[in-house]
């Protein structure tokens, strides 16, 4: 009987495990730091757990590209990013830019949607702040 027990409470703690880490999907940025003080142009780097980064075009499962969001909040889910000088589009699979802004404050917001643009979400955003010298 306890050999049951603990062979049931391994496979509990796996099943746990293994859906914790599906859940841990996410963007983050690599680079800068959330207040970072930066001098313009900077690098922006983005980082993503439990999702491809694929060229905008075809939509494929558990995949799709980064866009960077300038002083704006997480797209909602399903809603296509818009093309503007708020709204930059990494539709090639890139993960690294250099940002030119003005001095001052800022909101940058990583957003990550599928091959058609259409967003994942705030589930699939991150946003910190940054102030340009």
């Amino acid at each position: 009987m306890r050999k049951l027990w603990f062979l049931f409470s391994a496979l509990i703690v796996s099943v746990s495990f293994a859906q914790s880490a599906f859940a841990a999907k996410g963007v983050y940025f690599v680079e800068p730091k959330n207040r970072a003080v930066v001098t313009s142009p900077f690098k922006v780097a983005f980082g993503i757990k439990g999702m491809a980064v694929e060229p905008a075009g075809e939509i494929k499962p558990e995949s799709g590209h980064h866009h960077l969001l300038i002083d704006l909040d997480a797209t909602k889910q399903g809603e296509v990013i818009p093309i503007d000088e708020k709204h930059m589009h990494f539709g090639k699979g890139q993960t690294e830019t250099e940002v030119t802004l003005p001095p001052g404050k800022y909101k940058l917001t990583l957003q990550f949607a599928n091959g058609a643009h259409q967003s994942y979400g705030k589930k699939m955003s991150k946003t910190i702040h940054v102030t340009v010298k």
